[in-house]
């Protein structure tokens, strides 16, 4: 099980004006968030904090691979991630978000960057992930070929039309 410790950031204690961590996330992340969308995957993850009068600027960059379901067969496929996402984070009087900042408890000064690692990951999938044309899983492509040619066959074209779609379809033939 991975710890998510390591993710934490006590902002109050960076003394240089740049700080960069990188982190290596894999399995032992994703089951430790818990989370259903990413189960798995190996990427590098960077991290570029500029400290600057009030706020600090977060630049994450992650690169790797998650492993996700085929929308078409549904066996797991492996899916390249390559992303950016840049944040700033203010010091405050409570932990919140708003707009495009996170607001981090002045007292604490501490900031879990766990989330925002996965949300970047999971945000970076796109919408549609299907394996290259030919590694789909045979035996699923074949069944989903026999379902859509039972959905579509010539069956329905085999049977009579009900006499009022059939009069609809003369008048639209006759305009």
């Amino acid at each position: 099980m991975c710890s998510l410790e390591r993710f934490k950031i006590d902002l109050k204690a960076l003394t240089t004006e740049e700080t960069t961590l990188e982190w290596s996330v894999d399995d032992g992340f994703f089951k430790a968030l818990e989370q259903t969308e990413v189960e798995s995957g190996a990427l590098h993850v960077s991290l570029s904090i500029r400290k600057a009068s009030g706020f600090f600027e977060l630049h994450f960059h992650a690169v790797g691979t998650v492993s996700i379901m085929c929308d078409r067969c549904l066996d797991l496929m492996e899916q390249p991630i390559e992303t950016d996402y840049q944040t700033v984070v203010k010091l405050g009087s409570t932990n919140s978000e708003e707009d495009d900042a996170i607001m981090v408890d002045e007292e604490e000064g501490m900031l879990d960057t766990s989330w925002l690692i996965y949300e970047l990951i999971a945000l970076a999938i796109p919408i549609q992930h299907v394996h290259a044309p030919g590694k789909c899983n045979p035996a699923m492509t074949k069944a989903l070929e026999e379902l859509s040619a039972d959905r579509s066959g010539n069956e329905e074209s085999n049977q009579p039309i009900d006499p009022r779609w059939e009069k609809l379809m003369n008048l639209k033939l006759n305009c």
